[in-house]
């Protein structure tokens, strides 16, 4: 079991986490230590200053990712970036950042990797021999839509190669950014191939500011459903992660607040906190919710067969036990009174035609 560091400054106005916690490859760590010369008032300063975020390019030489977790939905999934600056503190993606040597914490939100070629490869495999078009998602493990996105336009690319092949595809996303790319998803919903998810965790835009602190406001994620919805995007909520005692009370209003927007259908996940997200997430509820910390985490251990975490497949997402089953219940009997889930969006693959390997390159048929 992970025992958080516990923190009395305050966190770094902007981002999730201060702290640059070492990952688990790390061959060294280190203890704050009181030197008598101020050293550790001058580093808790320096944490609370907002660090400035870093992209750094990279070109990848594949952009598709085969799933084999029976608990997910797609086939395949395109992440056009490593890391992400919306900074939600829960998200189960940090520990992905120690493969960079990287840290989870705060690196995870200020060092951004742009896969800046991802369109190309992305071209390259649905032009491959024997290439079989599959459930794909756009933004599985970081936010496709997060700022950077905003200049580097990575994600609005593949969704330019998506749609010349007129392949299918989903999205899910805490931006709203994802409205300046409905020029093209639009039309591909249309011909049932396209599909956007939105995720709120909260109706609360100061608990949002804490648990989420650069994605969108709540409203404007609403306001991003109903944008969808009124250009003819299926849009779904994800009600992610559900936190017992912090967001969990606010289950019904979210799925309600969604369904008049626009949306047609619902999923949600229970809290995951794998590897480092653990010590993470344990200190931001001492600094923003430590009267609750101790009840929160007891609830998490009892969905996750006393443990602070289970990666099992079939209860990783959902956890186990009454309490875990009492949530399925409650989301399960909100969509039957929303109307929400009544038709599964099915996507049309037979449109797919697999496009040429280069950008302009001529087709003879």
């Amino acid at each position: 079991m992970f025992v958080p560091r516990l923190s009395a400054e305050a966190p770094a106005k902007g981002r999730g986490t201060a702290w640059a916690i070492e990952h688990r490859f790390s061959n060294h760590s280190h203890d704050d230590f009181d030197d008598g010369w101020g050293t550790l008032q001058q580093a808790a300063t320096a944490e609370q200053s907002a660090p400035l975020t870093q992209v750094l390019e990279e070109n990848v030489r594949g952009i598709l990712s085969g799933n084999d977790s029976p608990d997910i939905g797609f086939d395949l999934s395109i992440n056009p970036y490593r890391g992400c600056e919306h900074g939600c503190v829960y998200c189960y993606a940090r520990p992905t950042h120690s493969y960079l040597n990287l840290s989870p914490g705060l690196d995870f939100e200020t060092r951004i990797v742009a896969k800046v070629n991802a369109a190309e490869r992305l071209r390259v495999a649905l032009s491959a021999r024997g290439y079989t078009p599959a459930q794909l998602n756009i933004g599985s493990v970081t936010d496709a839509y997060q700022p950077a996105e905003r200049r580097l336009r990575i994600t609005r690319s593949l969704i330019e190669v998506l749609a010349e092949a007129r392949h299918p595809f989903s999205v899910i996303t805490k931006s709203s950014l994802v409205e300046r790319d409905l020029d093209l998803i639009a039309p591909m919903a249309l011909q049932r191939m396209a599909a956007v998810y939105v995720s709120i965790t909260t109706l609360d835009a100061e608990l949002a500011r804490k648990l989420e602190p650069r994605a969108a406001s709540p409203r404007r994620r609403l306001r991003t459903i109903e944008a969808l919805a009124n250009a003819g995007v299926p849009v779904g909520v994800s009600v992610s992660p559900v936190i017992s005692f912090l967001n969990e009370p606010e289950i019904e209003r979210i799925l309600q607040a969604a369904r008049d927007a626009g949306a047609s259908s619902a999923f949600s996940i229970v809290l995951r906190l794998p590897w480092e997200v653990n010590p993470l997430f344990q200190q931001w509820l001492q600094q923003h919710v430590p009267e609750r910390a101790a009840r929160i985490m007891a609830r998490v251990r009892e969905m996750r067969s006393g443990k602070d975490n289970d990666s099992r497949f079939g209860t990783r997402m959902t956890g186990q036990g009454p309490w875990a089953e009492l949530l399925r219940q409650r989301v399960r009997k909100a969509c039957l009174r929303l109307g929400l889930n009544q038709q599964r969006v099915g996507f049309d693959f037979s449109r797919f035609r697999a496009p040429p390997a280069q950008a302009g390159q001529g087709q003879l048929f």
